[in-house]
């Protein structure tokens, strides 16, 4: 059943003017009864519609694109890429053919604001949504997206994920792009081990993050594999609870790869090297060894993970996990746009490469 105008005001206990004047912004009202109207909006699911509304008749035109933080290059790197998808090439006359508008909206890794910006989104009758990134590991959260995914398609957009696992159960996305996360930490850890490392400390993401699990399980997976927790190493006795005590979870920043390589230092001194949530935090890890007057990789090795631009700049160059990140949301700019078939079963696993470059090397013996 459609939802009116008039069914906002009832349930704001306002007139319909008033409802109208809130959503215009055109007329001046008061604060508590814009709180209102807007609360009945977002309770109703209101949606504009009809020739009266000029925004409305304006929106086929329009896709979003979700990025926890537009600062950071992996969110950077597949918004712009799926923008130039989006926008199309243009002919240089500055008139409109089959481009779209693409807006990027920055959550700031807040589910709420995640939320409300498909809300935000569904009522400008997007054309389409991209949604980058991990998703947060929230029962009450992931019934909340896949009812407002579901509205959404249901109006008609085509709802994409990039970078992100498919919901459960839910057929409101047109197409899921994957990255292989936690393959990608097994064959980062496996490399480490190859080496010789026996002891390895894990400076991982937000506990809730959906990408920072799949590292974390690639990780351990491989830990386990070579009998590294809970028993020996051929050398010296693993400890019980070692998964947790050489793990240390912050956010995704460098001042975070830095606390959590002091405190993994703390914890266990004899680590010999430091797989890091991504190469951002790897940057603050490899500081935090430098200021402990210890040489990378001679006495410590580091690991990354994503192969952003800088990675293979840094001193020495980073050992990492590259993800194609520029393919995959030119890709879903693409299926975005219907320029592209969506993948059989609507989603595809995108492979990650190991990149074994001088920030890692044997450990030093003695």
């Amino acid at each position: 059943m459609t939802v009116t105008l008039a069914d906002v005001a009832a349930r704001a206990r306002v007139s319909p003017a008033t409802v109208s004047r809130v959503l215009n912004g055109n007329y001046p009202v008061a604060a508590s009864t814009r709180e209102r109207v807007l609360r009945a909006v977002d309770d109703l699911d209101y949606v504009l519609n009809g020739p009266a509304s000029s925004l409305a008749a304006a929106t086929s035109d329009l896709i979003g694109i979700l990025v926890n933080d537009i600062a950071d290059p992996f969110f950077g790197i597949m918004a712009g890429a799926a923008q130039t998808e989006i926008g199309g090439p243009g002919d240089g006359s500055g008139r409109a053919g089959g481009e779209k508008l693409a807006v990027v909206c920055n959550t700031g890794g807040s589910p709420a604001r995640e939320l409300t910006y498909l809300t935000l989104l569904q009522r400008q009758r997007a054309a389409a949504v991209v949604l980058t990134g991990g998703a947060v590991e929230d029962p009450a959260h992931r019934a909340a997206m896949s009812a407002k995914l579901a509205k959404l398609a249901d109006a008609g957009t085509r709802v994409v994920l990039c970078g992100r696992p498919p919901l459960p159960d839910s057929e409101s996305v047109l197409a899921a792009l994957a990255f292989d996360n936690r393959g990608g930490g097994r064959r980062l850890t496996e490399h480490l081990i190859s080496l010789g490392h026996r002891r390895i400390g894990y400076a991982a993401g937000p506990l809730e993050r959906t990408t920072t699990r799949h590292r974390l399980e690639g990780h351990r997976d491989a830990m386990r594999a070579a009998g590294l927790y809970g028993g020996g190493d051929g050398g010296r006795p693993a400890h019980a609870g070692d998964e947790e005590r050489l793990t240390v979870h912050g956010s995704y920043d460098r001042s975070s790869g830095y606390d959590a390589t002091v405190e993994l230092l703390r914890r266990e001194p004899g680590i010999t090297a430091v797989v890091a949530a991504n190469d951002t935090v790897a940057l603050g890890a490899a500081a935090a060894i430098r200021d402990r007057g210890l040489r990378i990789p001679e006495d410590i090795s580091v690991a990354g993970f994503d192969d952003l631009p800088f990675s293979v700049d840094v001193v020495p160059a980073l050992t990492t996990v590259r993800l194609p990140l520029f393919e995959a949301g030119a890709r879903a700019g693409r299926l975005a746009m219907g320029k592209e078939t969506p993948p059989p079963g609507g989603i595809a696993t995108i492979p990650a490469e190991l990149m074994v470059r001088g920030s890692t090397a044997v450990p030093r013996v003695g």
